[in-house]
């Protein structure tokens, strides 16, 4: 590749203008996701050591073919807090740092979980269709579920599980399971199955790792039964999403509300046409506000990667 005067970055994803900008500012930048295979292909084979660093968000994470190939390699810097999708054994082995964008998300992650349990309970978006198409005229919009005294249950009672449980907490019990219990004014169950047992709504808030991919399944959503809901602002990996297409297609949950996806931004036909599934697209920390202070973490840790210094928001 042609020489240059400041260090060349890969960027893996689009981000917002601000946050592109100060890229552009500190970096030659790679947009990974406008090259062509071969484009792509001719960066793994050279491994340009001018590479040093790569810029990307959770659900796009960073294969390892990159890593690998990039011998001036010093940071994979990751929009979100999400790392599932970005092999840290490897990058420790390579000497390479990981960072992500901590806590500055919580609030408007819960927020949105909130809102999606709200929103799939009283069908406010079925609602809004039927008042947009002139229905009510012809009658009054089918009776919904009542939010307030519901039994709530949260998979992860990490940073993001707290805010949601504090929040939840107003409308009804609210209970939990995780690795062990916390010192919090919830109730504690040994795991999911035990929780779905004892909830109506089941929101989903851990890490994607080898022990959550599809821990909720055919077991979890019998558990849970004809009256409950699924709602995930997890990682799409959580959820077994052939089992809960079929357990919404025979009427084994009453409905779910889902933020994330296996394979997204594909979302399979039959969650984005049935009439029990709300669907929003990965948007939980998509504020204004909260993206930039997620930029704003990520510019941190690129900086400190340039100047020599501990990364501050650092995973390894």
């Amino acid at each position: 590749m042609m020489s240059i005067s400041r260090p060349t970055a890969i960027q893996m994803a689009p981000f917002s203008a601000y946050l592109e900008e100060e890229l552009d500012r500190r970096f030659e930048i790679i947009r990974w996701f406008d090259l062509d295979p071969a484009a792509q292909q001719q960066i793994l084979s050279t491994g340009d050591a001018a590479i040093g660093a790569i810029v990307t968000n959770g659900h796009v994470g960073c294969p390892d073919a990159l890593i690998e190939a990039l011998p001036g390699l010093k940071i994979v810097a990751i929009h979100g807090v999400g790392f599932d999708r970005v092999n840290l054994d490897l990058a420790k082995r390579k000497g390479v740092g990981v960072s992500t964008t901590p806590n500055v998300l919580n609030e408007d992650v819960a927020d949105l979980a909130v809102g999606l349990v709200i929103a799939l309970l009283r069908a406010v978006t079925p609602a809004d269709a039927f008042v947009r198409a002139g229905l009510w005229e012809r009658g009054d919009f089918p009776l919904a579920r009542k939010v307030t005294g519901r039994r709530f249950g949260i998979v992860g009672l990490g940073r993001i599980g707290v805010e949601i449980a504090r929040r939840l907490a107003a409308f009804g019990p609210v209970a939990y399971t995780g690795s062990k219990p916390k010192d919090v004014p919830y109730a504690f169950h040994p795991d999911a199955r035990t929780l779905a047992r004892n909830s109506d709504v089941l929101i989903l808030a851990c890490p994607s790792n080898e022990q959550t991919r599809h821990l909720v399944n055919r077991d979890i959503l019998d558990a849970l039964g004809p009256q409950g809901y699924v709602v995930n602002i997890a990682r799409g990996a959580v959820v077994d999403e052939a089992a809960l297409i079929a357990a919404l297609e025979e009427g084994r949950i009453a409905g779910a509300a889902l933020d994330v996806f296996e394979q997204e931004p594909h979302v399979p036909d039959a969650l984005r046409t049935s009439p029990r599934v709300l669907l929003t697209p990965h948007i939980a920390s998509g504020t204004e506000e909260t993206r930039r202070d997620m930029a704003d973490m990520v510019l941190q840790n690129l900086d400190a990667m340039l100047a020599g210094n501990a990364l501050p928001h650092a995973l390894i």
